[in-house]
């Protein structure tokens, strides 16, 4: 039975892409090698690392205009101590939106390294819209905000004007809109949530942005020196890597981010459609800041939730249990969810 696979994290990927994959992992470019076998200097290598690169350049419009990308490993959560260490002036300052559980982490570990601005916060009201009318001291070094809200089902439509540097979180909406990449002067992304398998994290930076702390930087923290490698400071995630690189590939012949977009915003119309039609159902996060990538809802009639955990289960419907921050349920629609999917969802909601 086909499964339908609305996990929030890793992400569903294309049949085509897992299908290259595991080939892949048998026998790389008929060289009768895994490639999980052999060298990360080898030449077919080198050239994954390079043609992934490549690609997030040009699917972003991020070409020739002095940025880098980087495949690093430990995940955004790593990423929460490097933008400090990288960004963060010695007795400087940088200014934090709060929206979620990985904005709070985000801004713990910065706080180990200097003064952070926490310029506003939904925490009262349990994550369940994205704050706005903030005003950013013009003395910051950085302003940090998460592009999408796994959790709890938000997503920012805008983003706010920034005297200081503008760096954003996008692990679980990543390439999935359109969105004027040249406002962000760093962006990175754990692969796992619309990219790839984890074990590897994007990361884009503005190449000018950095040396300019005044601090020493650990060598694996140090976004320059993996500049300088090209990503292979050390050992990269050779399969995460490949693995996204065949995920963009998809992506750009597909026809690019405008592309998934439509397709994107065609689940979420159809699947809000129904939670706000159906009295059984109502939404957990506030209407306007609502998520193209992760609807949270719950129902309205507790004495139904073994009914409709049992109709799910029989149409092969996985992944949809919410967060216990949230509880209810979460359907996660990444890039590669097909919208026949969310249209067995939403039937089983109707006909509930």
């Amino acid at each position: 039975m086909k499964k339908h696979n609305f996990t929030a994290g890793p992400c569903i990927l294309p049949q085509q892409v897992l299908k290259q994959a595991s080939e892949a992992v048998l026998n790389f470019n008929n060289d009768n090698l895994s490639l999980i076998e052999i060298s990360h200097r080898s030449v077919p290598i080198v050239e994954v690392m390079e043609n992934a690169r490549k690609l997030v350049l040009e699917l972003t419009g991020l070409e020739n205009k002095g940025y880098s990308v980087l495949f690093l490993q430990g995940g955004a959560s790593l990423e929460f101590l490097m933008t400090p260490y990288n960004l963060l002036k010695e007795n400087g300052k940088a200014a934090y939106l709060d929206t979620g559980t990985w904005s709070a982490k985000a801004i713990k570990e910065a706080k180990l390294l200097g003064d952070i601005d926490v310029v506003a916060s939904s925490k009262d009201k349990n994550y369940n819209f994205i704050p706005k009318g903030y005003s950013i001291d013009s003395n910051i070094d950085y302003f940090h905000c998460t592009s999408n809200n796994t959790i709890y089902g938000t997503q920012m439509k805008s983003f706010p004007k920034t005297d200081g540097l503008m760096v954003c979180d996008m692990s679980s909406d990543i390439f999935s809109r359109n969105l004027d990449f040249t406002q962000f002067d760093l962006i990175y992304a754990g692969a796992q949530k619309n990219m790839g398998p984890a074990g590897t994290t994007l990361v884009i930076i503005k190449e000018d942005i950095l040396g300019q702390t005044g601090r020493q930087i650990p060598s694996m923290l140090d976004y320059q020196i993996h500049i300088d490698k090209d990503s292979m400071f050390n050992t990269p995630s050779v399969f995460a890597v490949y693995v996204s690189m065949l995920n963009l590939q998809w992506l750009k012949d597909l026809g690019g981010i405008s592309a998934i977009e439509k397709i994107n915003d065609a689940k979420a119309t159809l699947l809000y459609n129904e939670i706000d039609s159906n009295p059984l159902f109502e939404g957990a996060a506030v209407k306007e800041d609502r998520s193209n990538m992760n609807a949270t809802f719950l129902l309205t009639d507790s004495s139904l939730q073994e009914k409709f955990d049992n109709k799910c289960k029989e149409a092969g419907i996985v992944g949809i249990n919410g967060h216990r921050s949230v509880g209810g349920y979460r359907a996660s629609m990444y890039n590669a969810l097909p919208l026949e999917s969310v249209q067995v969802l939403v039937d089983i909601m109707h006909n509930l």
